[in-house]
């Protein structure tokens, strides 16, 4: 059976902030592969982690920024419009 821990442990960061380390228990039986998936999968949801630090890896310009959200709106403005008229252009 495995052997599932969903734990943080607090730490203290620069300037005193307390930041959380999240961890998992690791089974003698159980494959490296597996529980390091498995804590990925528990970073992403505890707060999207990984994604943040994606998305901060290189610089991005703002005019970039702009265009990219300008995109996403625009993508769900038609999601929406299609949903209300219940059209599926095939």
């Amino acid at each position: 059976m495995q052997s599932t821990t969903r734990q943080v442990e607090p730490v203290i960061g620069k300037g005193g902030v307390i930041l959380y380390m999240a961890f998992v228990k690791v089974d003698d039986n159980e494959p490296l592969e597996k529980s390091i998936k498995r804590f990925k999968r528990m970073v992403e949801k505890e707060g999207g982690i990984i994604r943040e630090w994606k998305k901060r890896e290189y610089f991005e310009k703002p005019s970039t920024i702009l265009n990219r959200k300008k995109k996403a709106l625009a993508r769900k403005q038609m999601k929406k419009v299609r949903k209300l008229h219940g059209s599926k252009n095939y």
